[in-house]
């Protein structure tokens, strides 16, 4: 069980730094066509 609680961590660790990265990408692609929008 200790051993599968470690890779239970990790795997959380991992995919919250995927989300984080994820959801500040995405921020940053609303922010981009936001200004193409105005162009248009």
């Amino acid at each position: 069980m200790n051993g599968f609680d470690i890779v239970m961590v990790i795997a959380i660790i991992l995919f919250a730094r995927l989300g984080v990265r994820l959801v500040t990408g995405y921020i940053k692609m609303k922010k981009e066509n936001k200004d193409k929008n105005k162009s248009d």
